[in-house]
């Protein structure tokens, strides 16, 4: 990774860029620069699975949207593959994540050699950053999963359609009212689900999540994350580090654990059987088909499920 990407990258891992940065950057370029995409159809690449809901309902049939990466990938301490590196040669922009969760984007861009000729779309410049510490160095860091979010997916939305209105200028204002409409979606499903604990007292709700990705829809609700338990995604706490966790949640009476939907773990089982805590399962939304619709099934899903675990501990103890 070059200088100027790692800068880039570790500004926005210590929050300072959100509001500094232009949503749109140019790699090797000082200050960042855009281009006039009229008379073509812009080819939009993203890095994540939610990126390609979001920019599909931002851009319509009007441009085309390019997974980086093959849509079944795991993008967790993804490796780069040479199918990546031909598929960024046709890119005319990319949309990245840029607080941790896709580092490798830049690693490709690089060997692709766009390193100099392709802008970036920072999704998450003028996102509220969550920080987290981390397992390396003790270093200050964000949590990167802004897009198990409503509130900070919005935000990402309408940063993005913004950033490809000023590349494709002949299109920006049909991609400003589709941002528009997509953002009236998805507040209307917060507000679904918002109306369906309206009567719960959500105060003493204590739960654990197997890992940090889901701060940012607790946040949304007003709910305390009592635990984490993976030190960094995918990377197992050691036993002194489980030890320590288990007796947090029991001295904290925690009621539910949230583990993470299509990725089992022993470790849930342990903690289970040792805390008595009810185990939920959420979408991380990293996984199937790339599809317009995925963001708001995965999200629907996702709260279903914390309401059904709101609602089972307030039953449980007002029986």
């Amino acid at each position: 990774m070059s200088d100027r990407k790692r800068i880039i990258s570790r500004r926005r891992l210590l929050g300072e860029a959100a509001g500094l940065a232009p949503a749109v950057l140019l790699l090797g370029v000082s200050g960042g620069s855009a281009f006039a995409a009229t008379g073509k159809r812009l080819k939009i690449g993203i890095t994540l699975h939610p990126y390609y809901s979001f920019v599909s309902n931002i851009v319509g049939d009007r441009a085309d949207v390019i997974g980086l990466i093959d849509s079944h990938s795991n993008p967790h301490n993804y490796t780069p593959q040479p199918d990546d590196m031909k598929r960024v040669t046709s890119m005319d922009v990319l949309v990245v994540n840029g607080i941790g969760h896709d580092e490798w984007a830049f690693d490709i861009v690089k060997a692709g050699g766009r390193e100099k000729n392709l802008p970036l779309i920072y999704a998450n410049d003028g996102v509220a950053l969550i920080p987290i510490a981390a397992d390396e160095g003790q270093a200050k860091v964000v949590n990167p999963h802004t897009f198990v979010s409503m509130t900070a997916s919005i935000q990402q939305i309408y940063t993005i359609a913004k950033a490809l209105g000023d590349i494709d200028k002949d299109n920006a204002a049909f991609y400003r009212e589709n941002a528009r409409n997509y953002a009236a979606k998805i507040r209307k499903m917060k507000a679904e689900f918002s109306a369906q604990l309206a009567d719960v007292d959500v105060a003493s709700f204590r739960c654990a999540t197997m890992h940090a990705g889901y701060g940012y829809l607790m946040q949304e609700f007003g709910l305390q994350v009592v635990a984490v338990i993976e030190p960094r995604h995918g990377v197992e706490p050691t036993a002194r580090q489980l030890a320590e966790t288990i007796d947090r949640i029991k001295a904290a009476n925690v009621q539910v654990l949230f583990a993470e939907k299509y990725f089992a773990s022993k470790l849930a089982d342990t903690i289970k059987q040792a805390t008595g805590v009810q185990m939920y399962a959420f979408s991380h939304m990293s996984d199937g088909d790339f599809t317009p619709d995925l963001y708001e099934h995965e999200m629907r899903q996702n709260l279903e499920t914390l309401v059904q675990a709101i609602h089972a501990v307030a039953t449980k103890k007002s029986g």
